[in-house]
């Protein structure tokens, strides 16, 4: 990988006047232009401050560039856009420290964690993710501290956890005096329709992207509650109503049919794991629109720890050897239906910078690569409305653009080595 600075006379034919301020020129031995068509050999793209100007056959001679300008010689890499991964919790990583980092860490301490997870996120091709649980005004700040480059991170859509008291997204596993300590002014715990319609505003208020719901139980939760329906469809039905009204979409962790169906029929935009999704829910997928995200990977990590560690307890080994042991068959049956998928690791169950080991998991269920790689660019960019942005390399789009040593389309495992990362414009891996 080559990186070289030019000046030469302006070829106006090639660029225009505003390509003059921040040009970066990229030499793409093979170039993915578009996830789901087939890749173009030789091109040269140019970067604009943070956003691709031209995509052209062959590479361009940089004699005709009055500014500087910086060669990037990418001849010898497969060449692609960023990667995304829909969810993640970057304050966090599944391990045997996270009941004494719980009492012992502050939490703007504990939120200083993000700036460590999401690094590892970015330099592995990951530029955006969706944080689907984390300390909320934490996770709000990171976000929009990566947005102003203060730290360097992946682009963030942050939600906000709206959850019933006693399930999946309340807290578990602690003594009484504890827990209530920890709930006490939680306003997006909510019970009953109207109270959850109220928690619902209020995560918007306060700079909730989107909203992140529990519509089953979940492994995790350390207590026996199973992981089927938990929320009321008209609890559903309220939060979906209004976040849709307030211009937000809403996800929702589900694993049993019975809560991914109530999820689908409320409306929700995404099914978070659906692990025991089947026919009847396949069907309202199809009818909704609404994505698919598995997360195989916290699937595999759970079943790993809960057969080799003592990290689980009891309750949380149970659920994690069943769910988890089950989610790439169901996946494989989903995929085939025609679901539309939505690339999600859910890290921090597993570890952060390993988020393409999920594509491998992926490939073994029977999805193509270039399905793979098509719902981590162009699938996750419509899920987070931002197709005009992401998702492909075509000219106005926003240079988010990753480099490998080999094709992931002949082999899925070259993602888990990724050798340049750009985010809008800023080499921040080569």
């Amino acid at each position: 990988m080559l990186i070289i600075r030019y000046a030469a006379v302006v070829l106006a034919a090639l660029l225009s006047t505003a390509a003059l301020a921040n040009t970066k020129v990229i030499y793409a031995g093979e170039l993915l232009l578009i996830p789901g068509q087939e890749p173009l050999r030789a091109r040269t793209l140019v970067v604009t401050d943070n956003r691709i100007t031209q995509v052209e056959a062959g590479y361009l001679s940089l004699e005709g560039f009055t500014a500087e300008v910086e060669l990037v010689d990418l001849r010898n890499f497969f060449v692609m856009p960023g990667l995304m991964d829909m969810h993640v919790h970057l304050q966090s990583e599944l391990g045997p420290a996270n009941d004494r980092d719980a009492l012992r860490l502050s939490e703007a301490l504990a939120g200083m964690k993000a700036i460590l997870y999401g690094r590892r996120t970015l330099e592995a091709g990951f530029t955006t993710v969706r944080d689907v649980g984390s300390n909320e005004q934490m996770m709000y700040a990171y976000r929009d501290a990566v947005a102003r480059g203060w730290v360097e991170g992946p682009r963030v859509i942050a939600a906000a956890g709206v959850a019933t008291t006693g399930g999946h997204n309340d807290v578990s596993g602690l003594s009484p005096e504890y827990m209530l300590h920890a709930s006490a002014g939680r306003r997006t715990l909510c019970d009953g329709p109207y109270d959850c319609r109220r928690a619902t505003r209020d995560a918007v208020k306060y700079g909730a992207d989107l909203i992140k719901i529990t519509s089953t139980g979940g492994v995790l939760t350390d207590r026996a509650t199973g992981t089927g329906q938990q929320m009321e469809m008209d609890e559903l039905q309220e939060i979906v109503r209004a976040a849709h009204r307030l211009g937000r979409k809403v996800a929702s962790h589900a694993h049993q049919e019975d809560g991914i169906i109530a999820a689908l029929e409320a409306g929700v935009d995404s099914i978070e794991h659906g692990s025991y999704a089947g026919p009847e829910s396949y069907e309202l997928f199809k009818s909704t629109g609404a994505y698919l995200v598995p997360t195989l990977l916290a699937g595999d990590t759970v079943v790993q720890m809960a057969e080799n560690t003592t990290v689980l307890t009891p309750a949380q080994a149970e659920k994690a050897i069943r769910v988890g042991a089950d989610m790439q068959t169901n996946f494989a049956g989903a995929y085939q239906a025609g679901v539309k998928i939505a690339f999600g690791t859910d890290s921090g169950v597993s570890q952060h910078g390993l988020n393409a080991q999920e594509a491998v998991l992926m490939q073994r269920a029977g999805m193509t690569p270039t399905d793979i790689l098509t719902s981590a660019t162009v699938n996750a960019a419509d899920l987070i409305n931002m197709s005009d942005d992401l998702g492909t390399l075509e000219v106005g789009k926003l240079a988010d653009i990753i480099a490998l040593e080999r094709s992931p389309l002949a082999d899925i495992e070259a993602l888990l080595d990724v050798n340049f990362v750009m985010q809008g414009g800023e080499i921040v891996k080569q």
